[in-house]
């Protein structure tokens, strides 16, 4: 069937893909094939259309700072409707964007149960960018539905990122001999709630403190992330104790980064709201 896809056959590619997503975070067996076969003859799209139309959610998923499918790699230059196609989908289900519907909450390790060090690795640079056209394909649907902005409000997503950071602390300074310090970790979000201009009180093992602003998402390492003028100030009057630490991948394989002060060093600060007065 040649020429565009339609806005119906775009929704139901979607559905299909986000139950196979379901399934491949959860890590239980399902059979790419049989969800092929079943397309076609919904559709009557040929088989090689609707596994590259499900590369192209992959891409989407990408922008929108997603999980996506890792056997299906993403391919780009895909319609601008397959984007509306993949946000309808989402604004329907908004349970699967809160961490306690996702697999990556619920095998994360508690205080109560295990302490386990996070994978912490360099953070992106020049070197390891996607090609020129990707990354702006990618940062223009960013742009386009604020997936910056809507992670800071996924509250329960943001809680999830802070307390695994907790953990990472604690197992971090245990593993170090500095149980001393352990008990004086302080969830200061949780405890004094927000406005600190960080998260999180900890310690590096000679004793110095760490004060750890979080910011988490289930997307790759380049998703963009919204940081207030408030954390800006602090973290430039404490530049030898202040880290942002940048959870990515959460819902799979949950990797972080650190960047430390100034930030103008690793990203582009742009500014996405103004506060008007009257004068």
């Amino acid at each position: 069937m040649p020429g565009d896809w339609t806005d119906e056959e775009n929704d139901t590619v979607v559905a299909d893909y986000f139950a196979m997503l379901a399934h491949d975070i959860a890590g239980r067996p399902y059979s790419k094939a049989e969800h092929n076969r079943l397309l076609r003859a919904i559709i009557g799209r040929p088989r090689g259309s609707i596994e590259y139309k499900h590369q192209n959610i992959s891409a989407v998923l990408k922008g929108l700072g997603e999980a996506w499918i890792l056997g299906y790699k993403p391919a780009f230059n895909f319609q601008a409707s397959l984007v509306d196609s993949v946000v309808r989908w989402l604004d329907r289900y908004p349970d699967w964007l809160a961490p306690a519907a996702r697999v990556g909450v619920g095998r994360l390790p508690s205080a109560l149960r295990e302490d386990v060090v996070l994978w912490i690795g360099p953070p992106p640079t020049h070197s390891n960018a996607l090609p020129p056209a990707e990354l702006e394909q990618m940062a223009a649907i960013a742009r386009k539905y604020d997936v910056a902005q809507r992670d800071a409000r996924n509250r329960a997503l943001g809680r999830a990122g802070e307390e695994r950071v907790l953990v990472h602390e604690r197992a971090t300074l245990l593993a170090a001999g500095r149980s001393d310090l352990v008990d004086h970790i302080r969830w200061v979000s949780d405890v004094d709630g927000d406005g600190a201009g960080y998260d999180i009180r900890s310690f590096d093992v000679d004793g110095s403190n760490r004060l750890i602003e979080v910011k988490t998402t289930n997307g790759w390492e380049r998703t963009p992330f919204h940081i207030t003028r408030n954390e800006l100030t602090f973290a430039d009057a404490n530049r030898d104790d202040w880290r942002l630490v940048r959870i990515w991948d959460f819902a799979r394989e949950t990797r972080a980064f650190e960047l430390r002060p100034p930030l103008e060093k690793h990203v582009s600060l742009i500014a996405t709201s103004y506060q008007a007065s009257f004068t």
